[in-house]
């Protein structure tokens, strides 16, 4: 088993680590206090590639593999997950179900665009009764012949106001249960298509998350992406990449909270000694570095996995399952390490100890991780 990256992986690795330094950390806790979406790094993300690493050149995206992805992710996450989050949703969610299962039009029309950070995309799937239960959706797309008339309402929509191309689940055919489910590409401005307010949110505060209101939509039959009642499958083989994506958010996370407790315990002092000199400290350290090397370890395999072509449903629940609680519990300790100075936004720490909490719950909570593992170990 080979654990060195290429050089291109080492260029991405650097590229990712200049964004989020430069462009990312001034301001951060001004965008997160604010609520203020991140326009300029988005913009920015654009002019580097970030926001179709994995589209084909065909349609305007970088070509890269997976595990290219997943570095940057890892960066970025360091220091901003509100961006990352933004690039997560654009990358796994939106652009890669286009170009895996949409039409040659479909990706000229709307991949192209979502892949050169023209225009960015969100994924519409949970509703105020279907988080975890995603078949239990309560958007309707009426079949009216040469287009479906939607209505209904999305939760938790990430980069709900900021896109312009959104995949809506929606339920065409009760009775079919989850093979009466699809996938519907609506655009902003559609008439009866209404973004409501932004969430004021524990963490990513900077992000654009909204409710998402369908009244009498009408959208063409072209825009539904395969065939009749596919949406279901749809959303979990796209999700199940997805979750890649937001493990390597939480081990970002989880990175940036480390390499911030290893410098402040070098400064600060106690009893005359570095704090990292004592032992208390010093084993809090190791155990985060040894934890998050693991989940490093675990993004990284079922990034390989997927770009091998091989089946990922499994690795990608590990990685994120442990990813996230890893996150989790080691921006407490980084508080902790801070004392005082955790506790305050100036240090950052207590920034990322509220995004990371999130980690846990979008995409599949952990405890949808864990059936998903589960069914693997017992089938």
């Amino acid at each position: 088993m080979n654990f060195s990256l290429s050089e291109e992986h080492l260029m991405i690795r650097q590229a990712a680590r200049d964004f989020a330094q430069n462009d990312c950390k001034p301001g951060v806790i001004e965008r997160d206090t604010n609520m203020k979406w991140p326009a300029e790094q988005v913009k920015k993300m654009a002019e580097l590639g970030f926001l179709g690493m994995m589209v084909s050149p065909e349609y305007g995206g970088g070509g890269m593999d997976t595990l290219s992805y997943v570095i940057a992710m890892e960066e970025i996450s360091k220091v901003d997950a509100s961006c990352s989050v933004l690039m997560s949703v654009n990358n796994s969610l939106v652009c890669w179900g286009l170009e895996e299962f949409g039409t040659e039009e479909q990706k000229r029309k709307y991949l192209v665009p979502l892949a050169k950070g023209e225009k960015i995309g969100a994924f519409c799937l949970s509703e105020p009764e279907a988080g975890s239960d995603a078949t239990s959706q309560s958007t309707i797309a009426i079949d009216m012949g040469d287009h479906y008339l939607l209505n209904g309402t999305k939760n938790w929509i990430t980069n709900g106001g900021c896109a312009s191309t959104y995949l809506v689940i929606a339920q065409t055919d009760v009775t079919k249960g989850h093979k009466g489910i699809n996938v519907l590409i609506v655009e902003k401005g559609m008439p009866g298509f209404t973004v409501g307010k932004k969430e004021d949110k524990l963490g990513i505060r900077a992000s654009d998350t909204h409710t998402l209101m369908f009244s009498d939509v009408k959208v063409p039959k072209e825009n539904r992406i395969g065939e009749d009642g596919f949406g279901f499958k749809f959303a979990m083989k796209t999700l199940s990449g997805g979750r890649i994506g937001i493990a390597a958010q939480a081990l970002g996370i989880a990175a940036g909270a480390y390499e911030l407790a290893v410098d402040y315990s070098k400064q600060r002092k106690a009893f005359k000694k570095e704090i990292i000199n004592h032992q208390a400290v010093a084993f809090k350290l190791a155990d985060m570095a040894t934890e998050i090397e693991a989940a490093r370890l675990l993004v990284y395999k079922a990034a390989r996995l997927k770009d091998a072509g091989k089946n990922y449903d499994q690795a990608s629940a590990m990685a994120k399952v442990f990813a996230s609680e890893t996150a989790m519990k080691h921006t407490v300790e980084a508080v902790q390490i801070h004392g005082g100075y955790g506790y305050v936004k100036e240090y950052h720490v207590e920034r990322l100890m509220r995004d990371a909490k999130i980690t846990q719950i979008y995409e599949g909570t952990s405890e949808v991780q864990r059936i998903v593992i589960s069914r693997g170990v017992l089938s």
